[in-house]
């Protein structure tokens, strides 16, 4: 098992990942027209895009390519296992290496709607900031923050 830097000779592999778990996480609240607008092919420019903007991608390899997560300053986003390798322990091992590569406070946003990612995070050490961004009437996004000993 291995976490490496994603670059052009993986980068077909990460895409596969975000758009397979990123369907999967959105289909219950999303039309199904704009979730199968999130193929491969769009994930993969999406995540080329954000290279480009200055984000590290990381994918984990446990045989196959099965996770991935971004860092940019100490900012995480873009943690995605593969629908079917969740509940293994990737997403953890993402997230543990996501905070080694933060420079300052850890944080991230999920949906107001994420009650599974609320719980993980909140279960790894994060709390709320209080933060808040709205995108539609019945949904928005929420701060998170990493608090342990060496940020309290």
């Amino acid at each position: 098992m291995e976490i490496v830097k994603i670059t052009e000779n993986n980068i077909r592999d990460a895409g596969k990942i975000h758009s397979e778990s990123w369907k999967e996480s959105h289909k219950s609240f999303c039309s199904e027209e704009f979730v199968a607008r999130h193929t491969e092919e769009t994930q993969t420019e999406y995540i080329r895009s954000e290279i480009t903007k200055g984000k590290d991608f990381y994918m984990l390899i446990d045989h196959i390519p099965v996770g991935i997560v971004s860092v940019c300053g100490s900012l995480i986003e873009n943690l995605y296992v593969l629908p079917t390798e969740q509940r293994k322990g990737y997403g953890a091992m993402l997230l543990q290496y996501g905070l080694k590569q933060c420079n300052g406070i850890p944080s991230l946003w999920i949906l107001s709607n994420n009650d599974r990612a609320n719980a993980f995070y909140k279960k790894h050490g994060f709390v709320e900031s209080g933060k808040k961004k709205q995108l539609r009437n019945d949904l928005f996004e929420v701060e998170l923050v990493f608090c342990n000993e060496r940020n309290t």
